[in-house]
């Protein structure tokens, strides 16, 4: 997609559609004046800016049609409904297959106003015969560096939501590093790619279980970027990469496998994250760590019963193949702070089904041994517009983790799900602030007012702001 910022709409006309954002009450006619009479032809009766209410009118203009489609924004204004009503007019935009889009950014919001409509713009159609025409934005407002900041937000999302859509016969762990290599090039981060000689002398055993059943060579992707030369801290980002999850000897029913390559979402959501935290060039140093692999049924798969091994010289029993994940991240982090010295830590991971059961598809779980790590991932949560709820790191629910025969199991059963994944990995953290995000709930949607279907990319704009904290 194509971007131009320009302070004033000198030569309106020039787009197909225009989109505006009225608050309930307020004098359009005084703030937009080419078309504040629309508006008040109108009447309150047809638009009374009450949130997600649209408007669209029609006008000729140098014998060419265009539509403005005015977007409610409710009373008061909150990142929350600048999304909310851009993102509705820009799925409405769409309709006319506009070749270029005017975007009159909101003056309180205006990186929230560029995201929204980029991110309702987006699309997965690259596997259609014909794919959509690419639509150009003009963004009309006088906050430069907060609407580009809008743009590689928009942008890093949508490319993490591409590489979690690609089916796994597309995104196999080396095409999501080289993939991560393209990113790094592009925003200006390092990227370190081991393969299977090297990840076997790291001894990351517990990785090498899970990956062990897939004829497809698993990687762990080690990215870098250093923002801050001065301070020893450095932020860890930790996504869980299984780009494809059968179960593994604990199969899943055909019906739930057919998303499974969506289980790298923890991937594409640091990925993103660094690619944004990169261009933005933020004060702070940020490492994140993919351990990509498959989690395939075959006759060298792992099998429920095995105890094993892991980098941080932990055993395992395996009581669950499906529980996987963790088991990946626990080599993961472990990589992220022996090899990449990462001081505090976040994990992003799709880990279980039980955080859907807790908090639904709107809502993303927290599991945290660090009240600062939490309370900037709280405060992150409103710019990000990506709802985030804590559960408590409760030592007797951890017991059910405890192990007869190795340091511990890597499944807890039914209850409490989504708490005892989260604390696995805790016991692998080694003392340090970490923080759990769960987004099995959140990774995916049929449908809302940024995101078609398909891949959210929950988790990027969250992580970014996260960062930007630490950067303070």
């Amino acid at each position: 997609m194509k971007h131009t910022f320009e302070k004033e709409c000198r030569d309106f006309g020039r787009c197909d559609v225009y989109i505006i954002a009225v608050n309930s009450g307020e004098n359009a006619e005084q703030k937009y004046r080419f078309v504040g009479e629309l508006l008040e032809a109108a009447g309150p009766k047809r638009f009374s800016g009450k949130v997600g209410e649209l408007l669209e009118a029609n006008l000729v203009q140098d014998r060419k049609l265009v539509s403005c489609i005015f977007a409610g924004l409710g009373e008061k204004t909150t990142a929350r409904s600048v999304q909310t009503a851009f993102g509705s007019a820009m799925k409405d935009a769409k309709k006319h297959k506009p070749e270029m889009v005017g975007v009159f950014v909101n003056g309180d919001f205006p990186e929230k106003s560029v995201e929204a409509v980029l991110l309702a713009a987006d699309g997965f159609n690259a596997h259609k015969s014909q794919e959509d025409e690419e639509i150009s934005f003009v963004f009309y407002g006088t906050e430069e560096e907060r609407v580009k900041e809008g743009i590689v937000l928009g942008e890093t999302v949508k490319m993490a939501r591409r590489l979690v859509n690609e089916p796994s016969n597309v995104m196999t762990p080396a095409q999501l590093a080289t993939e991560a290599l393209l990113a790094g090039a592009d925003s200006g981060f390092d990227v370190r790619v081991y393969d299977l000689p090297e990840i076997e002398r790291l001894g990351m055993k517990a990785f090498l279980e899970v990956a062990r059943g897939s004829d497809r060579e698993p990687k762990v992707i080690a990215m870098s970027y250093c923002g801050d030369p001065s301070s020893d801290k450095r932020l860890g980002l930790v996504g869980k990469g299984l780009c494809y999850d059968s179960g593994g000897y604990s199969l899943k029913p055909s019906a739930g496998m057919e998303t499974m390559h969506t289980d790298m979402g923890g991937a594409g959501a640091v990925i993103g994250a660094i690619s944004a935290i990169a261009k933005m060039k933020l004060k702070v140093n940020v490492t994140a760590v993919v351990a990509a692999c498959e989690n395939i049924l075959s006759a060298h798969a792992y099998h429920p019963g095995d105890i094993i091994g892991s980098m941080a010289g932990k055993t395992i029993e395996i009581n669950n193949t499906d529980a996987e994940g963790r088991v990946t991240l626990a080599d993961a982090v472990t990589f992220a702070i022996k090899q990449q010295k990462a001081t505090h830590l976040i994990d992003v991971a799709t880990l279980t089904g039980a955080a859907i059961t807790a908090l639904g598809n709107e809502i993303t779980a927290v599991v945290s041994d660090s009240d600062e790590l939490w309370e900037k991932t709280q405060k992150a949560a409103e710019p990000s517009c990506e709802k985030v709820w804590r559960l408590p790191v409760d030592e007797v629910l951890g017991k059910a983790l405890d192990s007869k025969i190795a340091d511990m199991r890597n499944s807890s059963g039914r209850g409490a799900g989504t708490i005892c994944g989260g604390m696995f990995i805790q016991k692998f953290t080694q003392g340090l602030p970490w923080l759990h995000l769960d987004i099995a709930g959140t990774s995916y949607t049929d449908g809302t007012d940024i995101c078609p279907f398909g891949a959210t990319g929950v988790g990027v704009r969250l992580l970014y702001h996260v960062a930007k904290s630490c950067g303070k």
